[in-house]
């Protein structure tokens, strides 16, 4: 019989935590599931440090190179065989519980589609930089649209990243898989396309980590980031007519731009924090 749960990851030059974010999974209250691991031809130890694991839950695949984040998250995502996927990437962690809760959550409310949790933030130390983030004051069982007005209006990716996530593997297939045509935006534009298909569940409390990069976060990409999330916004409104209104389009506009650009502020602030310790 194939698993309940199906637990992706998408691997690429991640020796360094890639071992921590295989431990979270295999460490689940929750056992019915797999993991599958599709490395996308990593120039440095990802694949060695993957092989250290011996598990019969675990599958490993092997991407070519080229493609850009859509290639490996589809490929390893169309290899999922159970009733109900999560996308872990190869640097974040998940929670011990985390399967458990949003199994639940999908047992107790069948129209949903989607179930979200909070997330911690944390360094590339592993020290918490925000305890608990997301979800933009959503709780319980919520509608799909509603949910989707929600995020764009917030102009931020309220589900969280993907590790936040677990998804009816139909309801994914149904779009395509992972929607790239606004590439910053990969994982919140594929949320809303499932979301709208049904109801979502949001649980108020972090159930994974997200580990910030102290790397370069330039103007430049700041400025790319909220012209994307314009773009996507124009593009839903456009798609789902009676979803938004013009002026839920410009409030995300406006808060876009101003996330990314305190985002920015944070990976300087981190950038500066690490180069003192």
């Amino acid at each position: 019989m194939n698993p309940r749960v199906s637990v992706v990851v998408p691997a690429y030059n991640n020796a360094e935590y890639i071992g921590e974010t295989i431990e979270s999974i295999l460490g689940q209250t929750f056992t019915d599931f797999e993991l599958v691991i599709a490395d996308h031809s990593s120039s440095d130890e990802t694949m060695a440090m993957i092989e250290k694991y011996d598990d019969p839950r675990i599958r490993v695949l092997t991407t070519e190179a080229g493609g850009g984040a859509k290639r490996n998250w589809d490929r390893v995502t169309a290899e999922a065989t159970g009733e109900l996927v999560k996308l872990v990437c190869g640097d974040d962690t998940i929670f011990p519980t985390s399967l458990d809760a949003q199994v639940a959550a999908f047992d107790a409310n069948p129209s949903a589609v989607l179930v979200a949790s909070q997330r911690t933030l944390i360094d590339a130390n592993g020290k918490t930089v925000i305890a608990a983030r997301g979800l933009g004051g959503l709780s319980g069982l919520v509608s799909g649209r509603e949910a989707a007005r929600t995020a764009v209006r917030a102009g931020a990716n309220i589900f969280g990243e993907p590790g936040c996530v677990l998804m009816k593997r139909d309801a994914l297939q149904e779009i395509g898989l992972w929607d790239n045509s606004h590439p910053y935006l990969i994982d919140q534009a594929t949320f809303i396309s499932v979301a709208l298909q049904g109801d979502i569940f949001a649980i108020a409390q972090p159930l994974a980590s997200f580990r910030i990069s102290s790397g370069q976060w330039s103007v430049e990409l700041a400025t790319q980031q909220a012209r994307q999330a314009a773009d996507f916004h124009r593009s839903l409104s456009s798609d789902v007519p009676d979803l938004l209104s013009k002026n839920d389009v410009r409030l995300g506009n406006t808060k876009a731009l101003a996330t990314s650009f305190m985002r920015r502020a944070v990976y300087l602030l981190l950038r500066h924090r690490m180069s003192k310790s």
